[in-house]
């Protein structure tokens, strides 16, 4: 039976449908039932377009085949199953300053900065100038025209 350790998931990030149901074994009517139990399942990728999946879902479509087909639990089971891991997983997280190098401290810090600026320039009223006395584009105003009866040519005269 396959389970998550023991298949090889092609190093990509989207799957198309066959392609789940390939690696996973199951037939698409399968997929199709899992989706409307677990509808966090697969993303639509337009509307009306074909679904495609993550990799994390990939990887949850064989835990729930082995939950189903090895352990003998019903869908509902599975869910409940899957809820519980997934608390417990969230339960204790990794604190986001253990991930972190201090490069990448650096960039985000970097990146904050640039979106800072970005909204205060973002802020201003088009037209000013930045502080710099460089120029900035502004949208150009709306020119006052004449009425539409002045734009017409005067009517020519019949001469008699």
């Amino acid at each position: 039976m396959l389970s998550v350790d023991t298949v090889q998931i092609p190093n990509r990030s989207l799957f198309r449908q066959p392609e789940i149901c390939e690696i996973a074994q199951v037939q698409p009517y399968v997929l199709r039932s899992w989706e409307a139990e677990f509808p966090d399942l697969g993303v639509a990728k337009t509307a009306g377009g074909p679904r495609v999946y993550r990799r994390a879902d990939l990887e949850r479509v064989l835990r729930i085949k082995h939950l189903l087909f090895v352990e003998g639990l019903t869908l509902a089971g599975a869910r409940r199953k899957l809820a519980d891991e997934q608390h417990t997983a969230s339960a204790d997280p990794t604190p986001l300053d253990d991930l972190l190098t201090n490069d990448m401290r650096e960039r985000i810090r970097h990146l904050q900065r640039a979106l800072r600026e970005l909204a205060g320039m973002l802020a201003r009223q088009p037209g000013t100038t930045n502080g710099h006395g460089e120029f900035e584009l502004a949208a150009p105003s709306p020119a006052r025209r004449a009425p539409a009866a002045a734009k017409k040519s005067p009517a020519k005269t019949k001469r008699k």
